[in-house]
């Protein structure tokens, strides 16, 4: 049975580039980058210009550069750090947000009994930007905290539009950049994002890595405490073949972007013409042509009972996709992003996110179309 892979905002492919460059530097560069011995010296080096490259494909100051082992620790630790050193009293967040946010925050109100409020969303899953307009208009010490693009989605949140109404109300801006870092360009010197975190597995690197963006001038104190790595913000031995594996990735992923963008929309918007035509009844959670190029959310017109066994079904036919993130794609629970904005009639049917990579084909589409016939 051929195999399909269409779940690329789970995780995605190690590009050949990246594996070699990992294995290079795994076999030759296998010093502690803490030792002031050359072994250690030259592991260090790799670290710092990894560091570099990414500072310049984000455009902002290495020193603005953390690794962290993954979005979500960076995620945790961004949040925790606002409340304990920058003195955040308040955080503005929505009902879409990934986990790594959303329990974050609530562990975090009931820790220090800060106030959250949640901004509203449109029925096209966006933010209401006139209602965060209006939360930020309260003269509290606020951080913002909303992803760039829904997992589950793709609603894409307007960067500059947010960073503005932050900065001109004095609150902190943070955002959970995972499915956008290496999808799009994004310039943090024009942008007043105080706060940023990616993954490199969502852009073709490898698992286990990630990246705090701190903005310079902004004090923050460790949360894992021990070594001075990281200027001594995030103690422990550096994964340095994920740390340059990480570099190359967002590297080729940018020198590409623009070709496997347009590769990628025309198989999204192959796929959505075809899915009109095969199941005119289907609905989409997220307008198709305001949602990013490689990310769309189907609701589908079959019997409620098939909802939580879709991913199963369409795996036994040689199809991978899931019901939104990695973390609950299992479940038979509505998703909590749909729930935010979807009506309630079509929220216990079954639904699917289908997202694409520069790997994928419309013979791709093809199957996934015939196997959603059988069912």
């Amino acid at each position: 049975m051929k195999q399909v892979y269409l779940d690329n905002a789970s995780t995605t492919q190690l590009r050949p580039e990246v594996i070699t460059e990992m294995t290079k530097v795994l076999s030759e560069n296998f010093g502690n980058p803490s030792s002031s011995h050359n072994f250690g010296r030259e592991a260090k080096n790799v670290i710092e210009l990894a560091r570099k490259s990414i500072a310049k494909n984000l455009n902002c100051n290495a020193q603005e550069i953390v690794f962290t082992s993954c979005a979500t620790e960076a995620n945790n630790f961004i949040l925790r750090s606002s409340i304990q050193n920058l003195g955040v009293k308040r955080i503005i967040t929505s009902k879409i947000e990934h986990h790594a946010v959303l329990h974050t925050v609530e562990i975090l109100q009931k820790e220090y009994n800060i106030d959250v409020d949640y901004v509203s969303i449109t029925k096209s899953g966006t933010i209401n930007y006139d209602d965060l307009e209006d939360l930020l208009n309260q003269d509290k010490k606020t951080l913002v905290s909303l992803m760039h693009v829904n997992n589950e989605i793709g609603t894409v949140l307007q960067l500059e539009k947010v960073a503005e109404l932050c900065k001109s109300n004095n609150a902190y801006f943070h955002t959970d950049a995972v499915q956008g870092v290496g999808k799009s360009k994004i310039d943090l010197s024009q942008l007043s994002i105080d706060f940023l975190v990616a993954s490199a597995h969502k852009f073709h690197g490898p698992k286990g890595i990630g990246i705090a963006f701190i903005r310079k001038n902004i004090v923050l104190q460790p949360i894992i405490f021990g070594g001075e790595q990281e200027k001594g913000l995030r103690a422990g031995t550096e994964s340095v073949h994920n740390i340059a594996g990480m570099a190359r990735a967002l590297e080729i992923s940018l020198d590409n972007l623009e070709d496997e963008k347009k590769h990628i929309q025309e198989l999204k918007n192959y796929l959505v013409e075809k899915l009109q035509i095969e199941f005119p009844e289907c609905i989409f959670a997220g307008t198709p042509e305001e949602t990013q190029y490689n990310i769309i959310n189907v609701i589908f017109p079959f019997d409620d009972n098939k909802s939580g066994m879709i991913v199963f079904l369409m795996d036994m036919n040689g199809i991978a996709i899931s019901r939104g993130s990695a973390c609950q794609s299992g479940s038979s629970k509505p998703s909590h992003v749909l729930e935010a904005f979807i009506d309630k009639e079509y929220l216990m049917k079954p639904n699917m996110r289908i997202s694409f990579s520069h790997y994928n084909t419309t013979d791709d589409v093809d199957s996934l179309l015939q196997a959603l016939k059988k069912i």
